[in-house]
């Protein structure tokens, strides 16, 4: 556990230091750029470009987890059960069309800029959502339903006080699949000038600078890491709540649920 600890004190540090002082890299960069070319990418800020990519990421997950968990209660409701394989359908969308084309098709609509971004990582962020979602709201343990039900919860109360906080686990889980995601998809969006650490990237490209694909391509995957490693927590210690929870009511599940 310690040792755990502390590569993610390593990791947070050297993220930190890339995105706030590139200039002490430029030792490891150097190497990798063109003869009498810039090492560093400075034509944007890279603090600047890490919130902008880290916004538009958080701003499609929220938007998409609210959407996805919505019509995965309606579709495991007993009267929105025929729903469920167009509601499937409709979330399978996003990942059939590439994020590139779902761009191309937003651009007319909503011009350059974040706009077309946010939707293609809606879109693509819907279904590791819905799925978890249903899964977890399909599995509850039927006896903890029964008890729920044997006490005169109504159908609200179950769901807000029983089946959403133990589904909430699978859920989560989604959401750490979305995000992930999420936070590569969008570097795409600097195709359309959306502010994302892919400008970095895009700038390399273009250049054939390897230093600037570096720099961007480590920040991104350090905030991938760094991310997936905190849901990886959070998921575990809601487990953790959840069987305790599960425990108690082997015991008094009537007392717990009120």
């Amino acid at each position: 556990m310690r040792s755990a600890n502390f590569l993610r004190v390593c990791l947070i540090a050297l993220l930190l230091s890339l995105v706030l002082r590139p200039d002490w890299f430029e030792w490891a960069f150097a190497p990798f750029a063109p003869d009498g070319g810039p090492i560093i990418y400075e034509r944007a800020s890279l603090l600047s470009l890490s919130l902008n990519h880290l916004g538009l990421v958080a701003a499609s997950s929220v938007a998409a987890t609210i959407v996805s968990v919505t019509f995965a209660i309606l579709v495991t409701r007993p009267a929105g059960a025929a729903f469920c394989p167009l509601s499937r359908t409709i979330a399978n969308i996003g990942q059939t069309f590439p994020p590139v084309a779902v761009l191309a098709l937003a651009v007319p609509a909503l011009g350059f800029g974040a706009g077309p971004t946010l939707v293609a990582l809606f879109l693509y962020g819907l279904l590791p959502i819905f799925e978890n979602a249903v899964t977890g709201l399909t599995t509850l343990p039927p006896a903890t339903m029964d008890a729920a039900r044997g006490i005169g919860l109504s159908r609200w109360q179950r769901l807000t006080r029983v089946e959403l906080p133990l589904a909430f686990p699978v859920i989560l889980t989604g959401i750490r699949l979305s995000v992930v995601i999420a936070l590569g998809t969008a570097t795409i969006g600097s195709t359309v000038a959306a502010k994302t650490l892919g400008e970095v990237i895009i700038a390399g490209l273009l250049t054939n600078n390897t230093s600037f694909v570096l720099q961007g391509g480590l920040i991104v995957g350090l905030f991938a890491v760094l991310l997936y490693d905190a849901f990886v927590l959070a998921e575990a210690s809601l487990r953790e709540l959840t069987q305790s929870g599960s425990s108690d009511q082997k015991h008094g599940p009537v007392s717990h649920l009120r």
